[in-house]
Protein backbone atom coordinates (compact mmCIF):
# COMPACT_ATOMS: atom_id res chain seq x y z
CA UNK A 1 0.00 0.00 0.00
CA UNK A 2 1.43 3.55 -0.36
CA UNK A 3 1.54 6.82 1.56
CA UNK A 4 0.06 8.80 -0.91
CA UNK A 5 -2.32 10.70 2.19
CA UNK A 6 0.79 10.78 4.79
CA UNK A 7 0.38 14.35 6.65
CA UNK A 8 -3.62 14.24 5.13
CA UNK A 9 -6.33 15.06 7.19
CA UNK A 10 -9.74 13.24 5.39
CA UNK A 11 -13.49 14.29 6.36
CA UNK A 12 -15.71 11.62 5.18
CA UNK A 13 -19.38 11.97 5.92
CA UNK A 14 -21.49 8.40 6.23
CA UNK A 15 -18.65 6.83 7.56
CA UNK A 16 -19.41 4.40 10.45
CA UNK A 17 -19.85 1.49 7.66
CA UNK A 18 -19.90 0.69 4.10
CA UNK A 19 -18.62 2.55 1.22
CA UNK A 20 -17.70 5.69 3.31
CA UNK A 21 -15.64 3.40 6.12
CA UNK A 22 -14.16 1.99 3.29
CA UNK A 23 -12.78 4.93 1.31
CA UNK A 24 -11.86 5.97 5.21
CA UNK A 25 -10.28 2.88 5.47
CA UNK A 26 -7.85 2.86 2.71
CA UNK A 27 -7.14 6.79 3.23
CA UNK A 28 -5.75 5.51 6.70
CA UNK A 29 -3.91 3.04 4.99
CA UNK A 30 -2.47 5.46 2.48
CA UNK A 31 -1.52 7.58 5.41
CA UNK A 32 -4.06 10.02 6.46
CA UNK A 33 -5.88 11.06 9.69
CA UNK A 34 -9.87 10.59 9.34
CA UNK A 35 -12.33 12.22 10.99
CA UNK A 36 -16.20 10.25 10.18
CA UNK A 37 -19.47 11.16 10.63
CA UNK A 38 -22.99 9.12 11.00
CA UNK A 39 -26.12 9.39 12.97
CA UNK A 40 -25.02 6.55 15.25
CA UNK A 41 -22.45 6.78 17.98
CA UNK A 42 -22.10 3.17 19.05
CA UNK A 43 -21.30 1.94 14.94
CA UNK A 44 -19.06 5.37 15.25
CA UNK A 45 -16.87 4.04 17.71
CA UNK A 46 -16.30 0.46 16.45
CA UNK A 47 -15.61 1.83 13.03
CA UNK A 48 -12.62 4.30 14.70
CA UNK A 49 -11.00 1.09 16.76
CA UNK A 50 -11.10 -0.88 13.25
CA UNK A 51 -9.73 2.08 11.83
CA UNK A 52 -7.01 1.85 13.93
CA UNK A 53 -8.46 4.13 17.31
CA UNK A 54 -8.05 7.75 18.16
CA UNK A 55 -4.34 8.02 16.78
CA UNK A 56 -5.55 7.61 13.42
CA UNK A 57 -9.08 8.84 13.44
CA UNK A 58 -12.42 10.97 14.90
CA UNK A 59 -16.15 10.29 15.22
CA UNK A 60 -18.68 13.24 15.35
CA UNK A 61 -22.01 11.65 15.76
CA UNK A 62 -24.84 13.67 13.96
CA UNK A 63 -27.51 14.53 11.13
CA UNK A 64 -25.57 15.27 7.92
CA UNK A 65 -27.95 18.24 7.08
CA UNK A 66 -27.23 19.55 10.59
CA UNK A 67 -25.30 23.00 10.43
CA UNK A 68 -24.51 22.67 13.73
CA UNK A 69 -22.86 19.15 13.16
CA UNK A 70 -21.42 20.79 10.53
CA UNK A 71 -19.76 23.35 11.98
CA UNK A 72 -18.82 20.66 15.10
CA UNK A 73 -17.02 18.44 13.23
CA UNK A 74 -15.36 20.80 11.15
CA UNK A 75 -14.05 22.23 14.41
CA UNK A 76 -12.91 19.35 15.69
CA UNK A 77 -10.76 18.10 12.70
CA UNK A 78 -8.72 21.25 12.65
CA UNK A 79 -8.25 21.13 16.92
CA UNK A 80 -7.29 18.05 16.79
CA UNK A 81 -5.73 17.48 13.39
CA UNK A 82 -4.79 20.79 12.38
CA UNK A 83 -6.24 21.13 8.67
CA UNK A 84 -8.92 19.51 6.32
CA UNK A 85 -6.93 18.51 3.35
CA UNK A 86 -9.58 16.06 1.66
CA UNK A 87 -13.47 16.09 1.51
CA UNK A 88 -15.61 12.63 1.06
CA UNK A 89 -19.35 13.67 0.50
CA UNK A 90 -20.92 10.45 1.25
CA UNK A 91 -23.97 10.81 2.99
CA UNK A 92 -27.18 10.00 1.05
CA UNK A 93 -30.33 8.65 1.45
CA UNK A 94 -33.37 7.07 -0.16
CA UNK A 95 -36.20 6.60 2.26
CA UNK A 96 -38.98 5.87 -0.27
CA UNK A 97 -39.73 3.53 -2.75
CA UNK A 98 -42.02 3.87 -5.92
CA UNK A 99 -42.97 6.36 -8.60
CA UNK A 100 -41.88 9.59 -8.57
CA UNK A 101 -45.65 10.99 -9.40
CA UNK A 102 -46.49 9.21 -5.90
CA UNK A 103 -43.93 11.33 -4.34
CA UNK A 104 -45.28 13.52 -1.17
CA UNK A 105 -43.62 16.57 -0.26
CA UNK A 106 -41.87 15.73 2.51
CA UNK A 107 -40.10 13.06 1.08
CA UNK A 108 -39.08 15.14 -1.38
CA UNK A 109 -37.64 17.84 0.80
CA UNK A 110 -36.15 15.39 2.90
CA UNK A 111 -33.84 13.39 0.29
CA UNK A 112 -33.35 16.81 -1.24
CA UNK A 113 -31.82 18.32 2.09
CA UNK A 114 -29.51 15.65 2.83
CA UNK A 115 -28.24 14.28 -0.72
CA UNK A 116 -27.89 17.88 -2.15
CA UNK A 117 -28.41 20.79 0.03
CA UNK A 118 -26.08 19.36 2.40
CA UNK A 119 -23.39 18.43 -0.04
CA UNK A 120 -22.72 21.97 -0.36
CA UNK A 121 -22.81 23.09 2.81
CA UNK A 122 -19.87 21.04 3.54
CA UNK A 123 -18.05 21.66 0.52
CA UNK A 124 -18.45 25.45 1.43
CA UNK A 125 -18.01 25.28 5.43
CA UNK A 126 -14.66 23.18 4.28
CA UNK A 127 -13.63 25.60 1.59
CA UNK A 128 -13.96 28.60 4.24
CA UNK A 129 -12.19 26.86 7.27
CA UNK A 130 -9.51 25.08 6.02
CA UNK A 131 -9.22 24.63 1.31
CA UNK A 132 -9.69 28.49 0.96
CA UNK A 133 -6.08 29.09 2.01
CA UNK A 134 -4.61 25.58 1.59
CA UNK A 135 -6.27 23.82 -1.16
CA UNK A 136 -7.47 20.11 -1.29
CA UNK A 137 -9.38 17.32 -2.75
CA UNK A 138 -13.12 16.24 -2.45
CA UNK A 139 -15.18 13.77 -3.88
CA UNK A 140 -19.13 13.55 -4.32
CA UNK A 141 -20.37 10.63 -4.17
CA UNK A 142 -23.25 10.11 -7.02
CA UNK A 143 -24.70 7.37 -8.59
CA UNK A 144 -25.93 5.39 -11.92
CA UNK A 145 -29.08 6.72 -11.11
CA UNK A 146 -28.05 10.16 -12.13
CA UNK A 147 -27.22 8.79 -15.75
CA UNK A 148 -29.90 6.79 -16.37
CA UNK A 149 -33.79 6.49 -15.19
CA UNK A 150 -33.72 4.22 -12.10
CA UNK A 151 -36.85 2.11 -11.45
CA UNK A 152 -38.93 3.00 -8.75
CA UNK A 153 -35.78 5.52 -6.60
CA UNK A 154 -36.60 8.25 -9.50
CA UNK A 155 -36.25 11.83 -7.11
CA UNK A 156 -32.70 10.18 -5.45
CA UNK A 157 -31.69 9.52 -9.30
CA UNK A 158 -32.86 13.39 -9.91
CA UNK A 159 -30.92 14.26 -6.93
CA UNK A 160 -27.55 12.31 -7.91
CA UNK A 161 -27.65 14.09 -11.28
CA UNK A 162 -27.70 17.40 -9.39
CA UNK A 163 -24.69 16.17 -7.38
CA UNK A 164 -22.98 15.64 -11.01
CA UNK A 165 -23.59 19.17 -11.48
CA UNK A 166 -22.66 20.55 -8.61
CA UNK A 167 -19.35 18.48 -8.52
CA UNK A 168 -18.48 20.40 -12.69
CA UNK A 169 -19.15 23.53 -11.01
CA UNK A 170 -17.45 23.61 -8.03
CA UNK A 171 -14.38 22.37 -10.24
CA UNK A 172 -14.70 25.41 -12.53
CA UNK A 173 -14.96 28.22 -9.30
CA UNK A 174 -12.80 26.20 -6.92
CA UNK A 175 -9.50 25.63 -9.26
CA UNK A 176 -6.74 25.44 -9.76
CA UNK A 177 -5.69 24.85 -5.76
CA UNK A 178 -8.98 22.85 -5.43
CA UNK A 179 -10.24 19.28 -7.30
CA UNK A 180 -13.60 18.33 -7.16
CA UNK A 181 -14.83 15.31 -8.72
CA UNK A 182 -17.45 12.57 -8.46
CA UNK A 183 -18.21 8.79 -8.56
CA UNK A 184 -20.96 7.57 -10.08
CA UNK A 185 -21.32 3.60 -8.13
CA UNK A 186 -23.83 0.77 -9.34
CA UNK A 187 -24.96 -1.47 -6.84
CA UNK A 188 -22.61 -2.29 -4.06
CA UNK A 189 -22.96 -4.84 -1.35
CA UNK A 190 -23.64 -2.16 1.71
CA UNK A 191 -26.76 -1.98 4.16
CA UNK A 192 -27.91 0.73 2.11
CA UNK A 193 -28.27 -0.85 -1.29
CA UNK A 194 -29.70 -4.10 0.45
CA UNK A 195 -33.35 -4.05 -1.38
CA UNK A 196 -31.58 -3.63 -4.70
CA UNK A 197 -30.36 -7.20 -4.62
CA UNK A 198 -32.84 -9.08 -2.06
CA UNK A 199 -34.02 -11.25 -4.61
CA UNK A 200 -30.48 -12.99 -4.89
CA UNK A 201 -26.77 -11.37 -5.53
CA UNK A 202 -26.17 -13.90 -8.56
CA UNK A 203 -29.54 -13.15 -9.84
CA UNK A 204 -28.76 -9.22 -10.30
CA UNK A 205 -24.91 -9.76 -11.30
CA UNK A 206 -26.06 -11.44 -13.84
CA UNK A 207 -26.77 -8.46 -15.59
CA UNK A 208 -23.30 -6.95 -15.11
CA UNK A 209 -20.65 -7.91 -17.61
CA UNK A 210 -18.54 -8.59 -15.15
CA UNK A 211 -20.78 -11.24 -13.50
CA UNK A 212 -20.48 -9.14 -9.70
CA UNK A 213 -21.76 -6.60 -7.49
CA UNK A 214 -19.39 -4.09 -6.62
CA UNK A 215 -17.54 -4.01 -3.10
CA UNK A 216 -16.65 -0.90 -1.01
CA UNK A 217 -13.08 -1.60 -1.17
CA UNK A 218 -13.83 -1.22 -5.25
CA UNK A 219 -15.37 2.45 -4.89
CA UNK A 220 -12.58 3.44 -2.02
CA UNK A 221 -9.40 2.28 -4.26
CA UNK A 222 -11.22 4.80 -7.04
CA UNK A 223 -11.86 7.32 -4.78
CA UNK A 224 -8.46 7.73 -3.02
CA UNK A 225 -6.64 7.88 -6.73
CA UNK A 226 -9.31 10.87 -7.18
CA UNK A 227 -7.89 12.33 -3.90
CA UNK A 228 -4.69 11.79 -4.48
CA UNK A 229 -1.84 13.67 -6.27
CA UNK A 230 -1.93 11.11 -8.86
CA UNK A 231 -5.28 12.50 -10.23
CA UNK A 232 -3.79 15.77 -10.31
CA UNK A 233 -4.70 17.09 -13.53
CA UNK A 234 -8.70 15.69 -12.97
CA UNK A 235 -10.98 17.87 -11.78
CA UNK A 236 -14.93 18.26 -12.83
CA UNK A 237 -15.28 14.08 -14.22
CA UNK A 238 -18.32 11.79 -12.56
CA UNK A 239 -16.10 8.53 -13.27
CA UNK A 240 -18.71 5.94 -13.24
CA UNK A 241 -17.79 2.28 -11.56
CA UNK A 242 -20.43 -0.24 -12.37
CA UNK A 243 -18.95 -3.61 -12.95
CA UNK A 244 -19.53 -2.50 -16.96
CA UNK A 245 -23.48 -3.01 -16.15
CA UNK A 246 -24.60 0.49 -17.87
CA UNK A 247 -23.40 -1.20 -20.86
CA UNK A 248 -26.10 -3.74 -20.80
CA UNK A 249 -28.94 -1.08 -19.73
CA UNK A 250 -29.29 -2.93 -16.29
CA UNK A 251 -29.87 -1.06 -13.20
Amino acid sequence: MSARFTGKVAIVTGASRGIGLGIAQRLVDEGARVVITARGEEALAAAVEQLGGPEKALAVAGKADDPAHQDETIAKALDTFGSVDVLVNNTGINPVYGPLIELDDAAIQKIFTVNVHSTMQWTRKVYEAAMKENGGSIVNLSSVAAVRQPHMIGFYGATKSMITHITKQYAMELGPDIRVNAIAPAVVKTRFAEKLYEAGEEKVAAAYPLKRLGEPEDIAALAAFLLSDEASWITGELVVADGGVTLGGGA
